[in-house]
């Protein structure tokens, strides 16, 4: 592989290096379900280089990324495969596709943040992510409108990630008190 240089502008930005920082906490937050960027990665392993340029710029919606995750990996289970696909519609097409000489391991950094990397990037800052995020229990709409609170309106999130927040939250979420790992109770 060479090193390759990916143009990247304004909020994209802001996501590539707040994805970098979040994978290398990936580790303590492994108890979490995958987002749908970690779930692409694992997705697209074996593709050609033109054939996840294509991907990473396709215009599909989440019925048809549902499809398309599902022919590449029957056995992925449904929350999987729905957070995958609502990721996918929120934050795709690219405007132009990353570099093909990069590895999985550098794509991962250069796509947007998912849900499960804007949960544990935004939501500790001011309450416990266990009691304040991940025992609560709540659909699409209502994980949006946490966002109208006037503490969460000035949380530094793009439309589509917020968007991509709820998405995530309404499948995943509230995990099962036991599921989280003691020291990150409460």
């Amino acid at each position: 592989m060479t090193n390759a240089s990916v143009k990247i502008t304004g909020v994209a930005l802001v996501s590539v290096l707040s994805a970098a920082v979040l994978w290398a906490e990936d580790e303590q937050y492994a108890f979490m379900p995958d987002g749908g960027r970690s779930i692409l990665i694992k997705l697209m392993d074996g593709l050609s280089p033109e054939d996840a340029a294509e991907l990473l710029t396709r215009n599909a919606t989440a019925d048809e990324w549902l499809d398309w995750a599902s022919a590449v990996d029957a056995d992925l289970d449904e929350a999987a495969t729905e957070t995958f696909a609502g990721y996918a519609a929120l934050n795709f097409p690219l405007e132009e596709a990353p570099d093909s000489g990069l590895s999985l391991q550098d794509l991962m950094n250069v796509l947007p943040a998912d849900g499960k990397d804007l949960a544990i990037s935004q939501c500790q800052f001011c309450h416990s992510l266990f009691s304040s995020y991940l025992t609560h229990d709540r659909d699409e709409a209502g994980w949006k409108s946490t966002f109208k609170a006037p503490f969460h309106a000035e949380i530094p999130m793009s439309e589509v990630e917020r968007d991509t927040f709820a998405k995530y939250s309404a499948i995943n979420m509230p995990l099962a008190f036991e599921d989280v790992p003691p020291e990150l109770r409460f």
